[in-house]
Formats: structure tokens, C-alpha cells, sequence
């Protein structure tokens, strides 16, 4: 049976004559002829698989091919996992004319952000005559960084762009 995935062959697969053979326990058998080490992997009843084809001669070794391929796929999809959750970047948005106690939930829903590991971007935006009180904005950024200030830093301080004024503060 001759398959190739991911450019691994295996069993019948492998066309060099001789191979270098590293067995089910990890140990090095030496250099062999192509059919002994199949012969040698039939017997432990796995596959022969080549693993380095540009060596001289290419390295085989003896396992379970569907298993290997398996745990493999395993490990990406828990890299995966493990990256889309933690260090993303959320938003909370507020207005300089915020009520003390709406801030203090927008607060908590972001000291909640932090404690799961993702950056927190607050975005005061600012309409029509609020434009010419920007100190005010500024306060109440500097009451939530203040209030983070156990759990987050700053990561980036007041910046206005346009009509909008951010801070984005990071896990410690």
C-alpha cells in the first residue's frame, strides 16, 4: 500500500535500498536493507515510516503512522485553542456626560475582560459642544485607570483622534 501525506512516505511508499532504521522504542537499529525494515515493522504489526528523506541514508522509523498524524492534529487544534482566547483587545465605549454609576458597570465588565487575559480599549466619544470641554473626557479616563489600577496598566495613554478619545490599558 503506497500512501504519501504531508510528504511522508510509508511502507510501501519508500523506494530508497537501504535505510537507516530507528525502531518502535526509539532505539537505533542501523543501517538496513528496505525490505528487512519492513519486514521488522510488519512483525511489530505498525508502520514503516520515512521521516528524514534527504538524509544519506533516509531515516525510517517504525510507529503507528494514524496515531502520529492524530496527536498532531491534536497539538494544532489545542495551539489554536489556546491562542483565540486570551490577548484579544476589547472595547468599551462611554461619553464624557457618562453617569458615575454606568461607569462603574463598564468598569466591571472590563476589570472581567482583564482577569481573562484580553486588552481593554476604552473610547470616549465626544458630539457637537462636548468637543470644547476635552478636560472632562480626560477625567474620566483618569478615574477608570484609578479604579484598574490593581489589575491593568496603561498601555496606551489618552490619544484624541477625531471626535474620539481612547485608552487602552493591559493585564499586569
Amino acid at each position: 500500500m503506497i500512501i504519501k501525506v504531508k510528504g511522508l512516505r510509508i511502507n510501501g511508499g519508500i523506494r530508497a535500498d537501504k535505510v537507516r532504521l530507528v525502531d518502535a522504542e526509539n532505539n537505533q537499529v542501523g543501517i538496513v536493507e528496505r525490505l528487512f525494515a519492513l519486514e521488522k515493522s510488519r512483525e511489530a504489526n505498525l508502520d514503516l515510516v520515512e521521516v528524514s528523506p534527504t538524509s544519506d541514508p533516509p531515516v525510517c522509523r517504525i510507529m503507528d503512522y494514524g496515531k502520529w498524524v492524530y496527536e498532531q492534529k491534536r497539538k494544532v487544534r489545542e495551539a489554536r485553542k489556546k491562542t483565540h482566547h486570551a490577548g484579544g483587545l476589547k472595547e468599551v465605549r462611554l461619553r464624557p456626560e457618562t453617569d458615575a454609576h454606568d461607569i462603574e458597570i463598564k468598569v466591571k465588565h472590563a476589570r472581567e475582560f482583564i482577569e481573562k487575559g484580553h486588552k481593554v480599549q476604552f473610547t470616549l466619544i465626544f458630539r457637537g459642544r462636548q468637543m470644547l470641554h476635552k478636560e472632562k473626557g480626560a477625567e474620566v479616563l483618569g478615574k477608570i485607570v484609578e479604579s484598574l489600577s490593581d489589575l491593568a496598566k496603561v498601555d496606551r495613554s489618552n490619544e484624541m483622534m477625531g471626535k474620539r478619545m481612547t485608552l487602552v490599558v493591559a493585564p499586569k
